[in-house]
């Protein structure tokens, strides 16, 4: 007889229990923290969640496949605990600690499960509490990997909502919008900073844009490249570009790395950048007093 073979008559005696003892187990998860401090609208909403993943976890059951994280009867639970487990992870929760309180619903089933037979040191009563053990650990791998994918996915939108903060643009007059640029510029924040310009340059009918890089620590060969794309796009939108805030030592680095910035428009600050800009359209700038 095969191991499937020999695995399979324990499987469906756990899924007839678990599709027996269904409301049950459902009322005793419901308040498990995993459940609790989720739904909190009502008892009821908590224990009909519970009743779905014992469903789901019924299904896994009869179908043999204790271990497989891909058993479609899965399906559902990542659903119903994905929800759950995304909530936990969005309150600061550790994927390892959701995975606590998922480990903490085996007991109240095992209970129920060694309650059916009168000794549960029997053969089958040890065989059906090692099935309902392997069964749960596959579940909290599950739930593991959901909470993993939301905390992964929260980090991401946090990453983009931090760039797009770090990046604002900024009206200088009318028709002049500027973009400071403060630490190091990769490929993401790069992309973020074209995006936002070319948007400020629709939105607010900019003539002339700046990018000031004083705050730019280093300019590398891509760093050069993606404020060239920027330049190249915003002239695509009917805008003239200017880059400000080159100092001395990213000017020799420029010249090292031999990059040919020459279709690109330069000035050495940010009031420099915008004086040219009234310039163009025909404000004049006087200077202002001397400071004694």
């Amino acid at each position: 007889m095969s191991e499937q073979e020999a695995v399979a008559p324990t499987a469906h005696r756990l899924g007839a229990f678990l599709e027996r003892r269904r409301e049950q187990i459902a009322q005793r998860w419901a308040d498990a923290p995993l459940f609790r401090t989720v739904f909190t609208v009502s008892r009821d909403e908590t224990v009909e969640a519970c009743r779905a993943v014992v469903d789901a976890l019924s299904d896994v059951a009869s179908a043999g496949r204790l271990e497989d994280v891909e058993a479609p009867g899965f399906g559902a639970v990542r659903e119903q605990l994905g929800r759950m487990s995304g909530s936990r992870a969005r309150t600061g929760l550790s994927p390892a600690r959701i995975a606590d309180e998922v480990a903490a619903l085996r007991a109240p089933a095992t209970d129920l499960l060694r309650a059916e037979f009168s000794d549960p040191s029997a053969p089958r009563a040890v065989e059906d509490l090692l099935a309902l053990t392997v069964l749960m650990g596959t579940l909290r791998l599950v739930v593991m990997r959901t909470a993993l994918s939301a905390s992964e996915e929260l980090i991401a939108r946090q990453r983009q909502q931090l760039l797009e903060v770090a990046t604002p643009v900024i009206s200088l007059w009318e028709g002049v919008v500027a973009v400071p640029l403060i630490g190091t510029l990769d490929s993401a924040r790069s992309q973020v900073v074209m995006e936002a310009l070319l948007e400020a340059i629709v939105s607010r009918r900019a003539r002339h844009a700046i990018l000031d890089i004083t705050a730019v620590p280093t300019v590398d060969s891509l760093v050069a490249q993606h404020l060239m794309k920027t330049v190249a796009a915003a002239r695509l939108m009917g805008a003239e570009c200017i880059v400000s805030g080159i100092r001395p030592a990213i000017a020799q680095t420029i010249v090292q790395l031999g990059i040919d910035l020459g279709s690109v428009l330069t000035r050495a600050s940010l009031s420099d950048a915008l004086a040219h800009a009234l310039a163009q359209q025909g404000v004049e700038v006087s200077p202002g007093p001397s400071l004694p």
